[in-house]
């Protein structure tokens, strides 16, 4: 039994690491210090985006073939490929800031065709908690175990917030930056290929465990697209994970104009993911004891929406740096709460649908619209070419001001908020599938004792 409990914390542990690794190294590298990225390799603010918005728009097409992987394929394999995935798009990246290659204006590409290959890895780790949990926890500590394994990208939003300021006050350091983060990519490639062994383990922890993978993966789809909750549940919270992408990425851009420096932004970010990771333990033990995912994820989700609009309305006036921090920080803690516990209503709701394809469409749609949202808040930005108060580096456009579309952000929020509350509402199928099935083996039992010797 140690021995199993020991595979367990490695399991989660090696799968967290590189998850992690998946936003720090190439997600958000660049966001934290967009105007220097922009100024080093003489490209625009737009272009520094696109290395952001690359990362949801492969994820859409690969978010389907990571369901598959994960449910037909299986966990490990699953693991193992993303952590390479991200290994060799973190070295393709270091290409393009070699001197002796003397790339000029095509260095860009080589960071571009890097993003490309770590988004290859998104969807695959972050597809498997919920997987990673049924298979391997029981019903009573699936959810802390979904939060561990689903809070290391938050996490890595956290690392890299506070890190690439620190690691760039000029633009010339840009080459350390990308040199320090290839290193534990590396570390984590050599993590998931040594380190993980087993697929599952020898005696399933649940009920639901043993048929977690059941169903063919294309009458999955047929009857994810059927269910009305789930699909509630996927346009709501892909929504929301689309708007938490988009504040994390823009984060830097947003407060730089208003004078603010890139090491406040990314103690913003780090207040914001910090006070997530509190949000989601104390949710996830709350859930575990009660088995109220639904009355959690509205409550939180409206709070979340209200502090949106608290944002938006103090990120615009000058000189509101502790009103912002206290801001992010509940945002944070009401918004990144329900990442874990709505992965584990989504199974809930879709069961006996697989995990992997359950969690993944979810994933698909907040890619789906991240993307919309990226495009649609750069589309509302007010070029400034001069601005006293504004702490950017310029590139050779000028600044963006972001007032107008942190506003969108905030009334989108909301709304989503609102449609949430209004019209979600669903039975705990496997909680009930596995209620069933252990009163029946209780009734076995019963009637095996009651059996009269021969």
């Amino acid at each position: 039994r140690k021995r199993w409990i020991v595979i367990k914390v490695l399991l989660v542990g090696v799968h967290a690491y590189p998850s992690l690794l998946s936003t720090l190294q190439l997600w958000l590298t660049f966001a934290p210090v967009a105007d220097k990225t922009a100024a080093y390799f003489h490209i625009s603010l737009e272009m520094v985006n696109w290395l952001s918005i690359v990362y949801l728009l492969i994820s859409i097409p690969f978010g389907l073939v990571s369901t598959w992987v994960l449910d037909s394929v299986g966990l490990r394999c699953a693991v193992i490929l993303s952590a390479w995935l991200n290994m060799m798009g973190s070295i393709i990246r270091m290409f393009g800031i070699l001197k002796f290659l003397s790339l000029g204006s095509q260095s860009y590409w080589y960071l571009f065709i890097g993003q490309c290959l770590c988004a290859l890895a998104q969807p695959l780790i972050i597809f498997s908690p919920t997987k990673l949990a049924a298979l391997w926890f029981p019903d009573h500590q699936r959810a802390k175990a979904n939060m561990i394994a689903s809070m290391s990208n938050p996490l890595g939003v956290l690392i890299a917030n506070v890190l690439s300021p620190a690691l760039v006050p000029e633009g010339k350091h840009i080459p350390l930056m990308l040199g320090v983060y290839a290193v534990p990519a590396v570390t984590a490639c050599a993590l998931a290929t040594v380190g993980i062994h087993e697929k599952v383990p020898p005696t399933p922890p649940s009920a639901s465990a043993t048929t977690s993978t059941s169903q063919p993966f294309l009458m999955n789809l047929k009857m994810l697209l059927r269910n009305k909750p789930y699909i509630i549940l996927a346009v709501c919270f892909g929504g929301g994970i689309g708007t938490f992408t988009c504040f994390s990425a823009l984060l830097e851009q947003i407060l730089c104009e208003k004078g603010y420096s890139n090491e406040f932004a990314g103690l913003n970010g780090a207040l914001f993911t910090v006070c997530g990771l509190l949000g989601a333990f104390l949710l996830s033990l709350y859930v575990d004891r009660t088995r109220k995912f639904t009355e959690s994820t509205k409550i939180c989700f409206c709070l979340s929406a209200l502090a949106s609009i608290v944002f938006a309305v103090v990120s615009s006036p000058l000189h509101q740096a502790i009103t912002l921090a206290i801001t992010s920080s509940l945002f944070g803690f009401f918004g990144f709460a329900i990442y874990p516990i709505a992965m584990e209503l989504a199974v809930e709701c879709s069961y006996p649908v697989g995990e992997g394809t359950s969690t993944g469409l979810i994933f698909v749609a907040s890619q789906i619209e991240g993307v919309i949202l990226m495009i649609l808040l750069q589309a509302f930005t007010v070029r400034v070419s001069e601005d006293p108060s504004s702490t950017c580096a310029l590139d050779q456009d000028g600044a963006l001001d972001w007032t107008t579309p942190v506003l969108v952000l905030a009334g989108l929020c909301s709304a989503m908020a609102c449609f949430y509350v209004i019209f979600f509402h669903t039975d705990y199928k496997r909680l009930h599938a596995e209620t069933n099935s252990g009163d029946l083996v209780k009734a076995e039992d019963t009637a095996t004792a009651n059996v009269p010797e021969a």
